[in-house]
């Protein structure tokens, strides 16, 4: 059995095992992790753990998420196919990737250049043309092309930053981990006029969000 193979078979029980058994069932999104080659964003030392339950290091002091927490995050934006979504935090591009498949358009921010051309030139080879990646300051989010139907935010803030819930859409959601550098809780925010309703997800841990509206370097 070839690699590539192998890999679609590691990828096949990643799904069913970590992700589905935990209750993950849009089958938009179980299909975009069945699809995303997770293991072309790992790097190469750490590529034989591409479909293991939990995150691996990029670099930079950043970590590839665990897959159920991209699925689940990739979840809760309920997103139909015709969404703009901005994403916080690019590391390795891998949920972009997922999120391209789910949405029409992507917007990704990272404040590490490198990681940021990094994702570019992996989302480029993979032929993903729907995701946008900048650099900068994420907590900042992107207002010259707000509204966004979804935002998410794959690192940890102290607050949720009132810049990022002013450039959702109406009815717009907005999933982000909040909480301590430690511990945190994985928030769901939707926009209602002016009035957001917020939901408590799950306890997570992710390194924190750095930035003017998040923890300080």
């Amino acid at each position: 059995m070839s690699n590539e193979a192998l890999f679609e078979t590691d990828r096949d029980f990643m799904v069913d095992s970590q992700i589905v058994a935990r209750g993950v069932h849009d089958p938009r999104v179980l299909e975009a992790m069945r699809t995303v080659p997770r293991h072309c964003f790992v790097q190469p030392d750490y590529r034989y753990l591409a479909y293991t339950d939990g995150p691996l290091p990029i670099g930079s002091g950043q970590t590839i998420s665990q897959p159920y927490i991209v699925a689940l995050m990739s979840e809760l934006l309920q997103l139909k196919g015709d969404e703009k979504v901005l994403e916080v935090g690019t590391g390795s591009g891998y949920q972009a990737a997922v999120l391209a498949q789910l949405a029409k358009e992507v917007h990704t921010i990272e404040r590490h250049a490198n990681l940021a051309r990094y994702a570019a030139s992996i989302l480029e080879q993979l032929g993903v043309t729907s995701v946008h990646v900048h650099v900068g300051d994420g907590t900042l989010g992107l207002p010259e092309l707000a509204p966004f139907a979804a935002i998410t935010v794959t690192a940890a803030a102290p607050n949720v930053p009132d810049i990022l819930l002013a450039q959702l859409s109406e009815g717009g959601r907005l999933v982000i981990p909040v909480g301590s550098r430690g511990s945190q809780y994985l928030e769901r925010w939707r926009r209602q006029g002016d009035h957001y309703d917020q939901e408590d997800i799950i306890p997570v841990a992710f390194v924190p969000l750095i930035g003017e509206h998040g923890w300080k370097p």
